[in-house]
């Protein structure tokens, strides 16, 4: 991690508690329309059926209403539960409004962000909504720290597609040698950012044997390569 001047970095799942805070909005959501379902039981459900439906996505397999719609549509079917599209339309909908309001970030990200923020530029580079990235990061007060926030949806095209990338780096005025990726997905942020050149660190709880990489299991563990 020699020559390193900017870093960019995913941010749900990342930076952003993307488990925790998408558990209580459909708590706020199912308390509100009256849903009797165990909670645990539809979270256990639904997390994978989300992966699954957000790797369509990045494939350009579906679209973004087919997301937000086939991933509920699938765990309630998946439960047993009578629910009409109607309502599971409302769900998807209050479910993106209020996903912002709840802004619990990973352990770690502030400490961490302080400590690179002297030394490095920092960015965002995420395959979230337009819509609630940047809610996300200002209301859990880590807008502040970056200089260039890039969307897929603003690109057109989705990680780990190059073009993300190059964008990025274009807008930060960034050169791939002295750039660094950091998320969660070895398909979207590793594997994308080295193939334009970038150096990645991957977010990961499994063990990594390569040399063309480096793998963290929390953010704290970044100060020991950056």
């Amino acid at each position: 991690m020699t020559n390193v001047k900017h870093l960019f970095f995913d941010l749900d799942h990342t930076l952003w508690d993307f488990e925790r805070n998408s558990e209580l909005t459909f708590k706020q959501i199912f308390k509100e329309q009256g849903i009797a379902l165990g909670f645990s039981e539809f979270f256990k459900i639904y997390s994978p059926i989300n992966i699954k439906y957000w790797r369509f996505y990045r494939e350009d397999k579906i679209s973004k209403e087919e997301l937000r719609y086939r991933r509920l549509k699938e765990t309630f079917d998946n439960l047993g539960f009578e629910i009409s599209d109607e309502l599971i339309n409302t769900i998807a909908r209050d479910y993106i409004d209020y996903l912002p309001n709840y802004n619990n970030l990973l352990k770690g990200a502030i400490e961490v962000l302080d400590y690179l923020k002297p030394k490095y530029v920092l960015h965002i580079i995420t395959n979230g909504f337009e819509e609630v990235q940047k809610l996300k990061l200002e209301k859990s007060e880590i807008l502040h720290y970056f200089d260039v926030i890039v969307t897929s949806e603003c690109v057109g095209v989705k990680k780990p597609n190059p073009k993300v990338f190059e964008f990025a780096m274009e807008k930060a005025m960034a050169e791939a040698e002295e750039s660094v990726m950091i998320g969660d997905s070895f398909e979207a942020d590793v594997l994308g950012a080295m193939k334009v050149g970038m150096k990645a660190i991957h977010l990961a709880d499994e063990k990594n044997d390569s040399n063309e990489f480096i793998a963290v299991k929390s953010l704290h563990e970044l100060k020991q390569y950056l």
